[in-house]
């Protein structure tokens, strides 16, 4: 694990910690609204997480372009890949 200093935020906690820290840092990066989570994967370096964004909302909803992002962070909950 790595060192983080006291400021940092804690580590993600397990899988829903490491969904909902996926969701938020991608929405921030994206500025499009996250949907919901498809899958969370633990490997050895940390979190990969597969999140559902909302790329171009439309009327009907069903006619809406979403998308799939797979974010990876580390142990701690920090952003390595998306």
């Amino acid at each position: 694990m790595s060192e983080r200093g006291s400021s940092g935020p804690p580590p993600a906690r397990g899988p829903s910690g490491a969904a909902r820290r996926a969701c938020r840092r991608l929405e921030k990066l994206t500025g499009h609204p996250v949907d919901g989570v498809s899958a969370v994967h633990r490997d050895k370096d940390g979190w990969r997480v597969c999140v559902d964004v909302v790329e171009v909302p439309r009327i009907p909803d069903t006619t809406s372009q979403m998308a799939i992002y797979e974010v990876e962070l580390d142990e701690d909950g920090r952003l390595r890949q998306c």
